[in-house]
């Protein structure tokens, strides 16, 4: 088991979806691949997709929806050794 932790590149607000009305992008237990949009940061009022690192399964995120992330901070965990098993 490899987990990565993904974390903000910048500091902002976090979203798991693209609008109110949308899925989320992702959720915790799915396979994603990496470069896949697995949230969006907000930052004066311009959107920023946040792309998954690496493959694997998303096991977990660290913040909310609408949570005011920092530069650095941790958002999600991804299982490296786990995508499509």
């Amino acid at each position: 088991m490899s987990q990565h932790v993904q974390q903000a590149p910048f500091p902002g607000v976090f979203y798991r979806r693209s609008s109110p009305e949308a899925d989320n992008f992702v959720e915790p237990g799915a396979d994603v691949a990496a470069g896949d949009t697995i949230g969006l940061l907000e930052v004066m009022k311009q959107f920023f997709e946040v792309k998954a690192d690496v493959a694997g399964r998303l096991l977990s995120f660290g913040v909310e929806d609408g949570d005011v992330v920092d530069a650095g901070q941790d958002i999600a965990v991804i299982d490296a050794g786990e995508a499509g098993a």
